[in-house]
């Protein structure tokens, strides 16, 4: 690495050669330069020398990859952090186990008023069922416990917690002795965060940004709201991002409104829409999404927050003051209800409207065909978790256990999504699944069901682009002169082109194709190793001794 002092009359410029820089613009670049905050040129070796005595430092690659940084579409950043600083439950494989490790964390944190824990799951587990309220009231000697199941829609709580809650077993959602859901949960999740400090949520904020950093993510879309943190975790979190030594945070507030007033309340918490968990109906494996017919293991059909008239009055108000409307909805009752909702949005205020506010649907998991049409015909984006079904698919995991391995297959069809039109964004609801860009990658081309898998240049377009166009920005998330300088570099193996026709070899190294090349991402082959991360042109991390 060469450096020379620079001039602070013009921005910093950086080169960057000797590698592979992955780039529409020359899908044979070695090289880039930066100039402040964006992209100036993409080239070739040959044609770097004729910058390397004009810039104010050179880097020199060794061969590494270069990326657009990762856009994670819909993450929960203070509860990622209180799990990555916290009881992390998420590789427990038995229920013994999960008690002793909520008594070893129980007696390690003795002043810690509430406990809290995530990830349990006990569709895996011998026993098939979570803890007791008596077995956690045991674990914990009696003190208040939260711990969230994996998907965040229900939770196990000690009776010391509920004596906290006046009222939590007259709501709905309340079972005496089984997980909370509904307004139960959310009432004993209100209650349990409101005893974490802004320390230790400023801790546990900045713990996930960094974790984000070291995997090449550049920009995490966090979907807040009142059902699941609060206004001022929302306001501290924009505020800690905007010190600009992480990754970019967009912020989604999950409110309904129904007015300009409420658009503008919204607008001064410093939210980019009024969407993200926005909750139609819940999920899956807490038995709360909304569905058509009932689950295979249980004679109800889930639960419905919002309806039709609920869904069409939040999108026309968004789109009346310039906001991006957005909903969590997995159920295909729930889905039913946000296309016919936004569709009676456009009756008011126009299709056109509606389709030009970029308006977004979270997880969207148990897509119909006609469901599918109506996101491409309302530009809809489906911002979706492929780590779900690498999880939870194929024919003995928990959708096939929840709905029957039928309906099970139909779920999170990416590859008729994109073959719509439907503009897609990767993410990965972390806490519910962890962070894990070059993951998400490989579990969307290795789908379970393998119909619904997609290509690794759509999945990275998705993962990287995607997020940005899921914010209104066409400019970004690529590299490619005048974007943003938001970039990873990663140490990995041969660089792939994968074939489009199955008839063929899967996989090419051929450089006559003309297509950027690819780490290859077949299961049991190592994933990229971050080796730095740069955002707006600021290094947020660096692999020591690299």
């Amino acid at each position: 690495m060469s450096e020379r002092i620079p001039d602070p009359a013009r921005p910093r410029t950086v080169l960057l050669r000797g590698g592979e820089v992955h780039s529409p613009a020359d899908p044979f670049a070695t090289a880039m330069v930066v100039e402040g905050d964006a992209i100036a040129w993409v080239g070739e070796e040959g044609a770097a020398d004729s910058f390397a005595d004009g810039v104010d430092e050179t880097i020199h690659l060794d061969g590494a990859l270069v990326t657009p940084a990762f856009t994670d579409a819909h993450v929960h950043t203070t509860a990622t952090g209180l799990a990555l600083t916290g009881l992390d439950l998420s590789t427990a494989t038995t229920l013994p186990g999960v008690l002793a490790r909520i008594r070893a964390y129980a007696a390690a944190r003795p002043a810690d008023r509430i406990l809290l824990g995530h990830g349990w799951d006990a569709s895996a587990w011998p026993e098939g069922r979570p803890p007791s309220r008596a077995e956690l009231d045991a674990a914990t000697g009696g003190r208040p416990l939260y711990l969230t199941r994996v998907d965040v829609h229900s939770a196990v709580v000690t009776t010391a917690l509920l004596d906290q809650v006046p009222g939590v077993r007259e709501l709905a959602g309340w079972h005496p002795d089984a997980p909370l859901t509904g307004a139960a949960h959310h009432a004993v999740r209100q209650a349990a965060y409101a005893t974490v400090t802004p320390a230790q949520r400023a801790d546990a904020q900045a713990a996930t940004l960094a974790h984000a950093a070291s995997l090449g993510i550049g920009s995490l879309h966090e979907c807040a709201g009142p059902d699941i943190s609060s206004e001022d975790d929302f306001t501290a979190l924009l505020a800690l991002a905007a010190e600009g030594r992480g990754p970019r945070v967009v912020g989604y507030w999950a409110e309904a409104i129904t007015s300009a007033k409420g658009a503008d309340r919204i607008r001064a918490l410093g939210a980019r829409g009024a969407a993200g968990d926005l909750f139609v109906d819940g999920s899956l494996g807490s038995h709360t999404a909304h569905l058509h017919a009932p689950y295979a293991d249980a004679s109800h059909t889930g639960t419905a927050y919002l309806d039709t008239e609920t869904v069409a009055a939040h999108v026309a108000a968004c789109t009346e003051a310039g906001l991006q409307a957005g909903f969590h909805a997995i159920g295909d009752a729930a889905l039913t209800s946000v296309v016919d909702g936004v569709r009676a949005a456009a009756e008011r205020v126009g299709t056109d409207r509606i389709r030009a506010a970029r308006h977004r649907v979270e997880h969207a998991e148990m897509l119909t065909e006609s469901t599918v049409a109506a996101f491409a015909d309302l530009a809809l984006t489906a911002s979706v978790q492929p780590a779900f079904d690498a999880a939870w698919g194929g024919e003995s995991g928990m959708y096939a256990g929840r709905l029957g391995t039928d309906r099970a297959r139909t779920l999170n069809p990416y590859a008729a999504l994109l073959k719509a039109g439907v503009p897609l964004a990767l993410g990965s609801d972390s806490p519910v699944t962890p962070l894990d860009p070059w993951g998400t990658l490989r579990a969307a081309v290795f789908h379970r069901t393998r119909a619904h898998g997609i290509s690794a240049r759509a999945a990275f377009t998705a993962h990287t682009r995607g997020g940005w166009r899921a914010v209104g920005r066409d400019d970004a998330g690529v590299l490619v002169p005048g974007a943003p300088a938001d970039y990873a570099v990663w140490r990995t193996g041969d660089l792939v082109v994968q074939a489009p026709d199955e008839r063929v070899e899967r996989w090419s190294t051929d450089p006559r194709s003309g297509t950027p090349g690819l780490p290859d991402l077949t299961p049991g082959n190592d994933l990229p190793v971050c080796l730095s991360t740069v955002v707006a042109g600021r290094t947020v991390f660096g692999r020591p001794n690299e």
